[in-house]
């Protein structure tokens, strides 16, 4: 039996939580190897000064995370299949004011997504040298699959693999508009749009929304006064406020940008989170839109890789000439492992953990704030605030910046009007229920008063 006993510190939170970490932290550093088998909970429970039912507490959700597995009469041993965690530097390195899906936890589908590396890097060498931009035929192929489940059935000389929904978005600007040209978006959209453009030297020019996405009178009123060059617009959860554009608002956009010459650019990058969304604009015009369905939402951002549908053959061969400027290839060693992950199955179970585990967080926060206070959906990964109670955005994001939780002021989404005293509050990353749950909590009980009150915990 191991002679183990956990590091205790105060203001730690929860003793239960606090043994769960502490059990994490020692596999992390090898203190812990696979097959140990932990002091009996009583025991432990005694030299800690606790009472059973926190230690039992603290097993518990040790075995929930997948270190442990507790058997009656034998004990509690580390897994074989407990990986070391990630260590405390790879965890900082997280950008928790992006909207991230929840990160994957059970062991065992960590295992399989590792064996799909493995089995990548048995044939490496190939894919270190230099490809053709776009893809290979295979990876093509496997594009092809998971576009499919879409409803995008595009012919694959239309198909491209970039190193992500970024560089997709600057070639595809670059080839449609000039310096100085006008681009359309909803009128609170995504920040990554507005630095791009701006990158570009284009003016982006917010339309007017209602819970549907954008109106379509507005829309038309915005393509006669300004002759835009696109249309950027992301209408599957949209960042961030969590909205669906509905089937015949999408063919009323797509009818109104095709009667004026409008190229689309749809950003899908949470299309294939929305498990029966409507369909992409792209499937309801493809002569006009550019399609791009990044995979760092429903695979993970670490890929570095998006799919792009070009409207046809002869717009994706500029679209290649433009990408080759801007970035010669998306990583091959990635692309094998996308398309390693979606031959066998794996992205799909990676899909369904992130389904299911954001919609058991955005009940977390359905548990902190009353309907009709914010904007969600089951299946965002964040919500959208606004506030109350004579708090300012720049405010509270101060006040709850300890939280841990990524928090973002209205100020990085606003195209059109002044921002609205509103904050996007980020679910998903490498945060436990349990942290969210306390972070969420503090928000709650922040927003009850004014900024006055609380201007004693600073």
């Amino acid at each position: 039996m191991k002679d183990w006993m956990p590091r205790m510190e105060d203001g730690q939170g929860p003793r239960y939580l606090a043994i769960a970490d502490a059990i994490a932290a020692d596999i992390a550093a090898g203190v812990l190897v696979p097959g140990d088998q932990l002091p009996p909970q009583r025991r432990l429970a005694s030299a800690l000064g606790l009472d059973f039912t926190t230690v039992a507490r603290g097993y518990v959700e040790a075995a929930r995370r997948g270190l442990i597995e507790s058997t009656v009469g034998r004990g509690s041993f580390v897994r074989a299949s407990a990986r070391k965690a990630p260590q405390p530097e790879r965890l900082r390195a997280a950008d928790f004011t992006m909207n991230m899906p929840p990160e994957p936890d059970d062991p065992d589908l960590i295992a399989r997504m590792q064996e799909g590396y493995a089995a990548v890097a048995r044939d490496l060498l190939p894919l270190l040298r230099y490809q053709g931009f776009g893809g290979s035929p295979l990876d093509k192929d496997a594009a092809s699959a998971w576009l499919g489940r879409r409803a995008l059935v595009p012919a694959q000389e239309r198909i491209f693999i970039t190193p992500g929904a970024h560089p997709a978005l600057v070639g595809i600007f670059s080839l449609l508009a000039s310096a100085g040209d006008v681009v359309l978006s909803e009128a609170i959209t995504y920040p990554g749009a507005r630095a791009i453009t701006a990158q570009l030297g284009l003016t982006l020019v917010g339309v007017e929304m209602d819970q549907d996405g954008i109106l379509p009178e507005a829309l038309e009123a915005a393509i006669r006064r300004h002759a835009p060059k696109a249309l950027y617009i992301n209408p599957t959860l949209q960042n961030p406020l969590t909205i669906t554009t509905s089937e015949q608002r999408r063919a009323a956009i797509c009818a109104i940008a095709r009667r004026h010459g409008v190229p689309v650019v749809e950003d899908d990058a949470y299309g294939f989170i929305a498990s029966h969304g409507p369909p992409p604009l792209a499937a309801i015009a493809p002569d006009i839109c550019w399609h791009i369905a990044g995979l760092a939402k429903c695979i993970g951002a670490g890929l570095r890789l998006a799919y792009v549908v070009a409207p046809d053959a002869k717009a994706g061969w500029s679209f290649t000439g433009a990408m080759r400027a801007v970035s010669v290839m998306a990583s091959p060693v990635m692309a094998a492992v996308a398309t390693r992950w979606i031959d066998d199955g794996t992205a799909d179970t990676i899909l369904r953990f992130i389904r299911a585990e954001t919609a058991a967080r955005q009940k977390i926060a359905a548990r902190h704030f009353e309907p009709g206070t914010y904007l969600s959906d089951p299946m965002s990964f964040n919500i959208w605030l606004p506030l109350k109670n004579g708090w300012t955005r720049s405010a509270f994001a101060s006040h709850i910046r300890g939280t841990g939780l990524g928090v973002v002021a209205s100020d990085a989404f606003t195209v059109l009007g002044p921002p609205p005293e509103a904050v996007r509050v980020g679910l998903g990353g490498p945060l436990s229920r349990e942290r969210l749950e306390r972070g969420l909590e503090f928000m709650a009980h922040v927003l009850e008063a004014p900024p006055e009150v609380a201007a004693g915990y600073y």
